[in-house]
């Protein structure tokens, strides 16, 4: 029997629509996407720079528009009408310039291939841009993501720089720390919010306070423990992972034991998930998080549940599939976000459950 939290993208012609249009910038695989049609908002346009992320968009989501290129160009092209009259344009501008994990002010202002195939870009620049098609488009509201690093150390002085421009182009900005296990995913993702108001509407403050149960990665993935040949082989651990996983308690990383032995502080992002608890942040490389139970990495499909996506989500293969989870917002953290700024700011009235 699946857990409560499993879904499917056929799950979503049953949501009741609330008429709220909505743009994605930074669109990736569209995790963020899922979570405003899971509000029942219509995502009538994306965007991306990734040809292998628009394959995957167009794939499973199938947009009425889709605009493969750098988002300055968006600034600078003719775009369809419907798009000047958006209520939500959503954006989650690539960041690894401000994670805490990487060499932060060392790239800033730097050109950076952020994945094979793009074009270079200047990542510090990318929120500006994000907020250059703010100021054209003007919609009624503007949702940016990004990292928990954004608001730390030297940062913090880059988001001060991002809430003044949202306000000297007419919106009035709020920022927001939320965590993905508070929003009902099974992952302990921390990201930080922009949420921005047009400043004619003469909104309130939004109140952004998710509050559900925290689900357990294994309860979330209960019904997927039975693995496929196929899973078996592609899950099979890396020498380290055989070396350092038995002495890793659940719910640790792999540095524990490595710096207590060996003396070094490395294979950080390498950790044991905890049955009991939510998963940690899924990254990119996926190869480092492994069962509680086996030495084994997890499942595209575990991935999918423990990413909030739905189960019939489909990749050219399992590494990209779990690639974009890594990369992308959690499509039932966006849900909850979405459905407060409708609520509050846009006049949606959801059913309650």
């Amino acid at each position: 029997m699946k857990p409560d939290c499993a879904w499917n993208l056929s799950d979503l012609d049953r949501i009741p629509k609330t008429g709220i249009k909505v743009m994605s910038t930074f669109s990736c695989g569209g995790g963020s996407s899922m979570g405003y049609k899971l509000a029942g908002c219509d995502v009538v346009a994306a965007n991306d720079i990734d040809p292998e992320m628009a394959y995957h968009y167009k794939l499973n989501l199938n947009p009425e528009h889709y605009f493969l290129c750098p988002i300055n160009e968006l600034i600078n092209k003719e775009l369809p009408d419907e798009l000047y009259d958006l209520d939500i344009l959503d954006g989650s501008p690539p960041c690894s310039t401000f994670s805490m994990a990487g060499n932060r002010e060392k790239d800033w202002g730097k050109d950076k291939h952020f994945r094979e195939g793009q074009a270079k870009q200047v990542l510090s620049d990318l929120f500006f841009e994000y907020l250059g098609l703010v100021e054209k488009l003007k919609p009624k509201v503007a949702i940016a993501e990004n990292v928990k690093g954004m608001i730390a150390g030297n940062a913090k002085g880059y988001a001060k720089a991002v809430l003044r421009r949202f306000k000297e182009i007419g919106y009035k900005p709020q920022l927001f720390l939320v965590n993905a296990a508070d929003c009902g995913v099974p992952q302990k993702r921390e990201r930080v919010f922009f949420c921005a108001v047009r400043e004619d509407l003469g909104e309130e403050k939004l109140a952004l306070d998710p509050q559900n149960r925290w689900v357990p990665a294994g309860k979330a993935t209960e019904d997927l423990q039975a693995l496929t040949r196929a899973e078996q082989e592609d899950t099979s651990p890396t020498n380290s992972a055989m070396r350092y996983w038995k002495h890793t308690l659940p719910g640790d990383s792999f540095t524990k034991y490595v710096l207590r032995t060996e003396g070094r502080n490395s294979f950080f992002n390498y950790s044991r998930l905890h049955e009991l608890k939510p998963a940690p942040t899924l990254l990119a490389e996926h190869a480092k998080k492994y069962h509680w139970n086996e030495c084994r990495q997890l499942t595209f499909r575990e991935w999918k549940r423990l990413g909030s996506f739905p189960d019939d989500y489909r990749a050219k293969n399992d590494k990209i599939g779990k690639y974009m989870i890594g990369m992308s917002v959690p499509p039932k953290m966006t849900e909850q976000v979405a459905r407060a700024v409708c609520e509050q700011w846009l006049g949606v009235t959801y059913a309650s459950d």
